[in-house]
């Protein structure tokens, strides 16, 4: 296991990456036999920083829930991030220019809850219950480790992606509020535009064959730490499509049908 000197310091290199929007390397690189259970302390440290700078802790987030994505990183399993105060955007948001250093968005659905879950076998059933009320989201995705490192080529992997917060760094909610028991949320789906060309389709199936299975596996994955899902805290479920790149001036529109929609602009 990395020493708390190195947790640290990748912590503090975290934050000055997204100070200066200048990317750190990768610490699969610096650190060869980095484990999950490194990653996660280093991300629970970066937290921990923002928090202390007077930051507060909103709710989680939920990655690497596709096949595909799984696939393509060589795990069996989604990873978590946790969501602050300050990533939370208005539907319709212009994003700041220069907030972010290489923000991609993805569409997924988001859980507001009523009741706490704390995890031991949670079910979807158990998700179910202790939701208040689910809406449609867009996730913006930032990247403050280099997607691969310039000198070897080596792609980042998912201890680097688990260290820097699961990749997030901003929400836009919008849509309908609907209740969990009033919607078949695996047929939930988007048609997602960038400046109105649709870029990316999908549905709520592709998570885990249902977005609330991914909660479910987080409750049980905080109660491993210690933690829990808190009653009112946001939970995005994990993203149905591909990562969309967004570039200056673009405008990023999430068409849930009968749901509503969500949409946000990069000045």
């Amino acid at each position: 296991m990395l020493s708390r000197l190195k947790i640290d310091a990748a912590s503090r290199a975290l934050e000055e990456a997204e100070r200066t929007r200048v990317q750190m390397g990768l610490l699969s690189l610096a650190h060869p036999g980095m484990s999950l259970d490194d990653a996660y302390a280093v991300q629970a440290a970066f937290v921990e920083r923002k928090i202390a700078a007077g930051r507060r802790r909103v709710g989680w987030k939920i990655g690497l829930t596709s096949k595909a994505m799984q696939q393509a990183l060589s795990i069996d399993t989604p990873d978590s991030g946790v969501l602050l105060d300050d990533m939370m955007f208005d539907d319709g948001a212009t994003i700041p220019a220069g907030r972010f250093i290489q923000p991609r968005i993805e569409a997924e659905l988001a859980f507001v809850m009523k009741a706490p879950l704390k995890g031991n076998g949670t079910s979807v059933f158990d998700v179910m219950n202790a939701t208040d009320y689910v809406t449609p989201a867009l996730e913006i995705l930032d990247t403050r480790i280099v997607r691969s490192d310039p000198v070897t080529g080596k792609a980042r992997t998912i201890v680097d992606t688990v260290s820097d917060n699961a990749a997030n760094a901003g929400v836009v909610l919008g849509g309908r509020a609907m209740r969990p028991d009033a919607v078949d949320m695996r047929w939930m789906g988007a048609i997602v535009s960038r400046n109105a060309q649709v870029e990316e389709t999908g549905l709520g199936a592709g998570v885990l064959n249902h977005p609330a299975r991914g909660i479910a596996w987080l409750a049980d994955r905080l109660a491993a730490y210690g933690s829990s899902i808190e009653a009112g805290q946001i939970v995005l479920a994990g993203s149905f499509i591909r990562p969309i790149e967004a570039r200056g001036g673009d405008t990023i529109f999430a068409d849930f049908g009968p749901h509503g929609s969500v949409s946000c602009h990069f000045a």
